[in-house]
């Protein structure tokens, strides 16, 4: 078999079931695991998957369910998080889009911390009812059933004439020149709306989802002002977004 070839069945592979193995395609396509790892690499070098120990998964893999997600990678969102809440001042008037790292980011929040956060998640508004401090508003409208987030014109005239210290963006996918992108059009509006009314934008994506894409826009690069991800601020793969000028955590 060629070795388009092979590419072609691993990036089908993919597509069927989101991730794959290399000892298992090393199987099916009767070739050594060192042939199914080239392979994994260029296509990973290319930006079509993203290759992870053992083998790959989709850029910017997103396990199906909202519990799912919660558990996912729940270690490196600690540490995104950590990073972020300082972030956040006493008397703050913030944005915070759904999204588990987020999620984490409102149970993490300090107890005497005083702010008010307008939220479009329903996950992240019940928990941030249960703070002593934090007054909570909800931003209601059409469910995304999956995302748990509320999206379309009720959310995005919600905030039309909102001034916002922060925003904490939930982020699918994030590239240096693209900017931020999402699969869905009508959540990558109401991102859109969310974003724009802060003086500060902020995306605390897990390091698996930079240098990915999705079908619509939600930000150039230049409107986002922070980038917080597991990762140490001089990690090579964070350059490019220093060199955009952005601040790096």
């Amino acid at each position: 078999m060629l070795k388009q070839e092979r590419q072609n069945f691993i990036l089908e592979e993919i597509r069927k079931h989101n991730r794959v193995l290399s000892s298992e395609l090393s199987l099916n396509l009767n070739v050594s695991e060192d042939t199914i790892r080239r392979d994994l690499k260029e296509l990973s070098d290319s930006g079509q998957i993203k290759k992870v120990h053992g083998g790959a998964v989709q850029n910017a893999y997103i396990p199906f369910s909202h519990k799912d997600r919660e558990i996912y990678a729940h270690d490196e969102k600690v540490i995104i998080v950590r990073k972020a809440v300082p972030l956040i001042q006493d008397d703050f008037v913030v944005v915070m889009d759904g999204g588990t790292t987020n999620l984490e980011l409102a149970r993490q929040l300090p107890l005497d911390l005083q702010a008010t956060v307008f939220t479009n998640s329903l996950p992240i508004a019940l928990q941030l009812s249960e703070h002593p401090k934090v007054e909570t508003i909800f931003i209601g409208g059409k469910i995304l059933k999956n995302a748990q987030v509320a999206v379309g014109l009720d959310v995005i005239s919600f905030v039309r004439d909102l001034h916002a210290d922060i925003c904490f963006i939930g982020t699918r996918s994030m590239h240096h020149d693209l900017g931020i992108t999402d699969f869905d059009r009508e959540e990558s509006l109401t991102k859109q709306a969310l974003l724009a009314c802060a003086k500060h934008v902020v995306s605390l994506p897990l390091a698996e989802k930079l240098n990915t894409t999705q079908p619509y826009k939600v930000a150039h690069i230049e409107n986002v002002h922070t980038i917080i991800t597991e990762l140490a601020p001089d990690d090579a793969l964070l350059s490019e977004y220093r060199r955009k000028g952005l601040q790096v955590l």
